[in-house]
């Protein structure tokens, strides 16, 4: 449902996201971590249709991001780690306006809102100007919005910002539900937790490249690390980091005896 085919971006001579190819399939669950500056929102905002591409393809449920835009972003939805909502409406009102931009039947946009709501507990806050909410509520205006016309790929970026303990468990069970139905999920985190918790697989960046991709078991065999992910993750980049140092002091090498 998500494919990146040699996926490049450059900012000048920085290359954010350099030749990443990765596979998300049908309703499966993917976290993608890594350090920051790794590649990883560069990454989803060329998925969501943000940012062009240098070079490459990225395709959802099987159409062009940049070529056939329309078509991809009908089965997509996507939450930043700090969505934009339109402050002067009420939650409410910004639930009809989305449903209506997915050319959603009135009586859907009702029914569909009105479960996600009873479960994000958002009955209290549905006439009151956005603007006036606070983070965590902002956040789960964001994500009821996003899953509200159902979409076959949901990609969210740092999913768990100002949640309390009880709606983090909502989101975790909701996305876990619907992977479980056909969505596919694909989450960015720093939280380790997350991934290990609800991933089926996990891909891992750093400075702007795939550098492992697999299951927790298959990355703690490559890691060579056991235990927590916490320990795979440090293992893996820490290898990479130093991969990268030495291939950096080759090139130095090779550079002064020319």
């Amino acid at each position: 449902m998500i494919e990146l085919i040699d996926l490049v971006k450059r900012f000048a001579d920085l290359a954010a996201v350099n030749r990443v190819n990765l596979t998300v399939r049908r309703g499966e669950f993917l976290a993608l971590l890594g350090p920051n500056a790794a590649g990883k929102t560069t990454t989803i905002k060329i998925i969501a249709g943000l940012m062009k591409p240098t070079s490459g393809t990225a395709r959802v449920a099987g159409f062009d991001v940049q070529e056939e835009p329309l078509e991809a972003r009908k089965r997509l939805a996507y939450v930043p780690d700090f969505p934009f909502l339109y402050d002067k409406l009420t939650p409410w009102e910004f639930f009809r306006f989305t449903g209506q931009l997915f050319q959603m039947q009135e009586a859907r946009i009702k029914s569909a809102a009105e479960e996600l709501i009873a479960r994000f507990n958002l009955e209290p806050f549905l006439a009151k100007p956005i603007e006036g909410l606070s983070h965590g509520t902002r956040q789960r205006v964001a994500i009821v919005s996003a899953l509200l016309h159902d979409p076959e790929v949901f990609v969210i970026d740092e999913p768990m910002v100002g949640l309390d303990p009880h709606h983090v468990r909502v989101v975790k069970d909701i996305l876990k539900e619907r992977s479980q139905q056909g969505m596919t999920v694909f989450v960015s985190t720093h939280q380790l937790s997350v991934a290990e918790e609800m991933a089926d697989r996990i891909a891992i960046m750093h400075q702007g490249r795939l550098i492992a991709l697999g299951t927790r078991d298959e990355l703690r065999q490559r890691s060579g690390a056991s235990g927590a992910l916490e320990k795979v993750f440090l293992a893996l980049t820490s290898q990479e980091a130093g991969q990268h140092a030495e291939t950096a002091a080759e090139s130095c090498s090779n550079a002064r005896s020319g």
